[in-house]
């Protein structure tokens, strides 16, 4: 448990960029989390570092196995803004986020009121694991809040994001993830951007649908619609507190790219 002091000593980390080109940064312990965009809204001018941000959870689905640890990813970033050095940094900087977040009061509170909400709507049984889904939910929901109020960044994103040589980004990852090697991470940063469900996140309906597809791929029971209120009640309890769940505030949204969200289903018909 952090005392009070500790969550001061976490406080503004507006500047911690890990191992951008020329500077020399400590690095985080490690971590794990499903919000993408939170991890990667400030880095689209810089393709590979972006993707580093996502790889954690990228290896998560490809290969549960792999593992990204500290000791492994830090000799990489060596700030010679060579490819696999800007991924390693990126994926420094998501176990940097999740040393924070995952501690920080905000987020110890709003994932404990949403695991109560779960508990109190879901049966009593070993199919639903309550504490799991406060803590994935608040990550999901965050990442939607803030989609929500700047949707041309997240354009932005996958727009970085299709531009990566995806061959690089595996080739650094399978020099520095534990648990072995993968061939199949190239397609999923295809798949990552073909898709495009970040934009899902925006709308509750939509992100029950994405997180059922978490509880598959972690082994538990999919949610009913009656948890909907539980998720509206999650973008409530995170709207007012964004900045302090990162430990930075977000940039002011760019007008000139702001439009609405679409599903994927949505661009389809359009197609």
């Amino acid at each position: 448990m952090i005392g009070v002091g500790a969550w001061a000593s976490l406080g503004n980390r507006s500047q911690i960029v890990h191992n951008a080109p020329g500077d020399g940064n400590g690095m985080p312990p490690t971590g794990a989390a499903v919000n993408y965009f939170a991890h990667g809204l400030r880095f689209i001018d810089r393709p590979l570092f972006l993707a580093g941000t996502a790889v954690p959870d990228w290896l998560s689905v490809v290969d549960r196995r792999m593992r990204m640890r500290h000791r492994l990813v830090a000799p990489v970033a060596d700030s010679s803004g060579s490819p696999a050095a800007e991924v390693a940094a990126g994926v420094l900087q998501h176990l940097d986020d999740d040393q924070y977040f995952h501690r920080c009061r905000a987020f110890v509170e709003i994932s404990g009121a949403l695991a109560v909400a779960f508990r109190d709507r879901l049966p009593g049984t070993s199919d639903y694991r309550p504490g799991v889904l406060g803590h994935i939910t608040s990550e999901l929901v965050l990442d939607g809040v803030l989609i929500e109020r700047d949707p041309g960044r997240l354009e932005q994103y996958y727009e970085a994001m299709a531009g990566v040589d995806a061959f690089a980004v595996q080739e650094a990852v399978n020099r520095m993830a534990r648990g072995g090697t993968t061939e199949r991470l190239v397609e999923m940063v295809s798949q990552f951007c073909q898709r495009r469900f970040l934009g899902d996140y925006v709308d509750p309906e939509r992100l029950l649908y994405r997180l059922n597809q978490v509880m598959r791929r972690i082994k538990l029971a999919s949610l009913p619609d009656e948890v909907l209120p539980v998720i509206e009640r999650g973008r409530e309890l995170v709207e007012p507190r964004v900045s302090e769940l990162l430990g930075w505030t977000p940039p002011e949204p760019d007008e000139i790219f702001g439009q609405t969200v679409e599903s994927p289903e949505e661009r389809t018909e359009s197609q």
